[in-house]
């Protein structure tokens, strides 16, 4: 009885000297479980539930695989909530316009122009740590691969933690996946064969109805979940025992392959031929 009294006294004095900057230090927190929002693409939420909040995000491959597809969506679906989302643009080559047509309500969205990615990782910094962000963007798809891996795997973590506990979404765009178990989701993007539309239509632009004229209409993107750590939290709630989480196949570490197939198309509405 002397020895429990004693440990219940110690616990007791930590948690006091700890209050106000340790929440429940001796409660564990199921690091895998999050509230997930959607990417604004059904096929992609229908696969990988959609993305996690306090979390980091790494959607990677190479030139036009899609991940502006992605980025656009995501932005275009936060901002429908009515969330702030910031964009860091490491080699400044955001398109507003674009944008817009996708549905993202600029007004709502800081525009981070960046000249590399050395400024694009400061700025990631200063703006998780501030918070009060829907979700943070971070374009570094411009930069080369090789100066994206020399950055260090503490700046990662240090990502990783800020966000933690917080309502925000933290989505790297990159050629690579170079974040490592600090992502707990990573979706490697590819590009289908693209499609194009027969010519002589009359409603194609007046260049296109030449004979020997295409017109490029766009593509599917196949989405690889290369890792998932992701458990979403009311799913989780509705799961009483481990052996139903692995039947259906949400254990942390599954290696099921899951793969979203998704469209992204040419809008030609606004061209005037």
């Amino acid at each position: 009885m002397a020895a429990a009294s004693a440990l219940a006294e110690l616990r007791a004095k930590i948690e006091l000297d700890l209050r106000g900057r340790v929440v429940s230090p001796f409660n564990y927190r199921d690091r895998n479980v999050f509230e997930v929002v959607s990417t604004g693409i059904p096929s992609l939420d229908a696969v990988v539930g959609g993305l996690p909040r306090g979390a980091m995000t790494e959607i990677c491959g190479p030139p036009c695989s899609g991940r502006t597809s992605v980025l656009l969506s995501a932005l275009a679906a936060r901002t429908a909530e009515g969330e702030t989302c910031a964009l860091i643009d490491a080699r400044d080559s955001f398109d507003p316009a674009a944008a817009s047509a996708a549905g993202v309500a600029l007004e709502r969205v800081l525009w981070v122009r960046c000249q590399n990615a050395d400024q694009a990782l400061r700025a990631t910094d200063l703006l998780i740590q501030a918070g009060g962000f829907g979700m943070v963007a971070v374009d570094l798809s411009d930069v080369a691969p090789k100066i994206v891996r020399y950055v260090p795997l503490n700046a990662w973590f240090r990502f990783r933690r800020a966000v933690e506990d917080t309502p925000t979404i933290l989505m790297v765009m990159e050629q690579e996946a170079n974040a490592k178990t600090c992502a707990s989701l990573v979706l490697r993007l590819e590009a289908r064969p693209g499609e194009w539309s027969e010519a002589g239509r009359d409603r194609e632009p007046s260049f296109v109805r030449h004979s020997m004229a295409r017109l490029f209409r766009g593509f599917e993107i196949g989405a690889d979940v290369v890792r998932t750590r992701v458990q979403d939290v009311n799913e989780v709630m509705a799961m009483n025992d481990f052996s139903s989480r692995r039947a259906a196949g949400f254990e942390s570490g599954s290696k099921q392959e899951r793969v979203a197939i998704f469209r992204a198309a040419t809008n030609w509405s606004g061209f005037r031929g």
